[in-house]
Parts: C-alpha cells; structure tokens; sequence
C-alpha cells in the first residue's frame, strides 16, 4: 500500500488544507493519506481552537485516511524540533511520500537550503546578518515565509530517507488576517471567531463545531502566568523546560509591568525574542514542563493514532503487522509521553465548564475514533 504523509495542524481545518489534501492525493498517488497532526496545543504555543479530537474527526470526514498525534514536547517546539518528530513519526508509519505546502512552491532552491549546514530555525536571522546562499538565490533574495521554513527542516530531515517530497502552492498567507475568495488563513477565521463573527461556512467545514466551542485562548491563562512568573524564584524557572540565557528575567519584568496578556506579550517580544518563542516558553511554564523531563524522554518509536476510516484501520494493520508499536491505548503510549500529554490535557481543560472538561479529560484516556 502505498502510503502518503502530511504533517498538519488544523487550527481550524480550512478550505486551503482541503485543498492540500486533494493535491497530496494527486501528487503522490497514493492509496493511504496519514496525517501527522499537533495536540491541543499548536507550534507557535497557542491553545488550539478546538481540541484534537474534534479537529481529527474533521480531518478524516474530509479526505485523510489516519491521523497521528504529534506529542506534546514536539508539537510545542521550534522548526526544527517540530519537523523531527512529525517526520519521525511518518517514517515509523511507512510513507513513501510527503507533501508540504510552500509559499515559493520551489522544490529545488528548498532542497539546496536543505542541504546547507545551517540550522532552519534560524533563516531569517541568517539572511538578515548576510549570509550567503549560493545556491539558492531566490530565496535569498525575498523574506523566508513560515512554511518554507517548516519545509526546509522537513528536508533535513528526510535527507538519508527513500521518502520523495512534493510542494504544493499555498494559496493564502500564513498572517493573512482577511476573509477573501473561498480560501482563508486559519489565523483569519480564528481571528473573525474572536470578534464573534461566526459565519465562517464558506471558509471552514468546522464552521458549526467553531461557533459551538468550547474555545481556550492563551490570554485566558495570563493571572495564572503572571503570579507564576512574579512568584518563583529564579532557580525554579531555569528549570522549565524552554527557559534559558536569563529569559526569566525578562519574562518576570514584564509580568510585573503588565496587567493583561496583551499588554505583557507587547512588552515581551524584541528583536530576541518572537512572539513564538515567547508564547512556547510561557506554555511550558503553564504546563510545568520541566528540563530534565524533557532530556529523559525516550526516542519516539511508537505511534499514537486519534482518528481513522477502514482505510487507515488497514494501514494500522500492516503496520502491526511489522512490529511497530501502535498505541490504540492511552496506557499504550510510554509512561514518559503519557504523563506530559495528560498534563497538557489537564491545563487546556482547566478553564472549560466542568462537564466539557470532564468529557475531555475522558476523550484522552480513552481510544482513537473510527470512522
């Protein structure tokens, strides 16, 4: 069977991710589609709209065949990190191929990228200080957008690999904050979402799930941010995984001066430090996720699936079938990874209505959903 990946996170699922999905289909021909997908919270360390598996039956009721859970401490990290557990992971699920979206759509001057020592998470601040890119002008000669990003650390990490990569066009900008035409940024409807604009219908196939919520922002965590970040003492926060090079310092002073999540993410993010990075080490602390936590996980040999049709149940099968452990369990999944996820799950349910809460809380010790 030949198996196609994504690697995908559907904060919300969108017109532009069906696309990617009829495209992945088109462009590799395959006759399974696995999707490799973050949890309840995202890359940039946001709570996702909607919880993984609501955004997982989504995914399958629209084209993908199985979808995987990206752990927790991958999920919530940086380009490269990202990328290396999301590729693991479609490695261990035997994919022939791999389709990313691209804002350049060039294959070859990514590859070239890919092929250079320089680590991804860093390409901007590289090009910014002039390094130079021989063999990969054109995009040495415009700003790398996010996804290129994302597909250059992709690459990297295919390099050795039999697996084929395919790029396809992206049809939307990844900060595109309208509502145009039939395709729109997920950052465009979560952002009409808040300002309680809800007819969403002709952007999103989640437009119903999206207007019922529950929703969790990060903005909602900030009284319990700030008394965490003004409370402990400094050799308590150099323990949380992600704080490093005295950015608990920084993280505190502006906790004290700042009275709302808006006002403290303003103050925080400098010519050092991204709004990403920022809000990934504020979720760590959330979470309290601690360094040598994260130093002791095992590698990730065993895949977790959320969502699957017939189709992904005979991908499953196979894959048993070759001795790669698959986790239909939640007590299947190693102790380490179990014990960060349900932390994870215990924060973003936090501030729910106890019934939602208690109904997530059993979602994630429970199985997968087959559709």
């Amino acid at each position: 069977m030949h198996c196609c990946g994504i690697i995908v996170e559907y904060n919300p699922l969108h017109n532009g991710h069906l696309v990617h999905i009829d495209q992945a289909r088109r462009l590799s021909g395959c006759d399974a589609l696995i999707a490799v997908m973050s949890g309840n919270f995202v890359q940039r360390g946001e709570p996702a709209i909607l919880d993984k598996w609501q955004r997982a039956r989504a995914a399958v009721e629209h084209g993908v065949d199985l979808v995987i859970e990206l752990p927790y401490p991958w999920a919530t990290q940086s380009a490269t990190q990202f990328a290396g557990g999301a590729v693991t992971l479609l490695k261990l699920a035997g994919v022939q191929s791999l389709v990313f979206g691209s804002e350049t759509n060039n294959l070859e001057e990514l590859k070239a990228m890919a092929a250079m020592a320089i680590n991804p998470d860093h390409l901007k601040e590289s090009m910014a200080q002039g390094v130079a890119f021989p063999k990969a002008y054109g995009l040495w000669a415009k700003e790398m957008m996010p996804n290129d990003i994302l597909g250059v650390a992709y690459l990297k990490q295919l390099q050795g690999s039999d697996i084929v990569a395919h790029t396809i066009q992206r049809t939307t900008g990844y900060h595109d904050e309208a509502l145009n035409g039939s395709c729109a940024s997920a950052k465009a409807i979560r952002q009409a979402l808040a300002r309680g604009n809800d007819a969403l219908a002709a952007f999103t196939p989640m437009s119903e799930v999206l207007r019922q919520g529950p929703r969790v922002t990060l903005s909602a965590f900030y009284p319990y941010l700030r008394t965490l970040l003004t409370t402990m003492p400094d050799r308590h926060l150099r323990s949380i995984f992600l704080f490093s090079e005295g950015i608990e310092h920084h993280l505190a002073r502006c906790a004290l001066a700042c009275g709302d999540w808006d006002s403290f993410i303003s103050a925080a993010v400098s010519r050092r430090y991204t709004r990403s990075r920022i809000q990934r080490t504020c979720l760590q602390l959330l979470c309290q996720i601690h360094w040598d936590e994260i130093r002791a996980l095992p590698p990730l040999t065993t895949l977790r699936p959320l969502a699957f049709n017939s189709t992904g149940q005979q991908v499953l099968r196979q894959l048993r079938a070759r001795h790669v452990p698959v986790a239909s369990r939640f007590a299947a999944v190693p102790r380490s990874y179990r014990e960060l996820e349900y932390r994870s799950t215990l924060l973003y349910t936090s501030l729910m209505p106890e019934q939602d809460r208690q109904a997530l809380l059993k979602k994630e010790i429970g199985g997968p959903i087959l559709l």
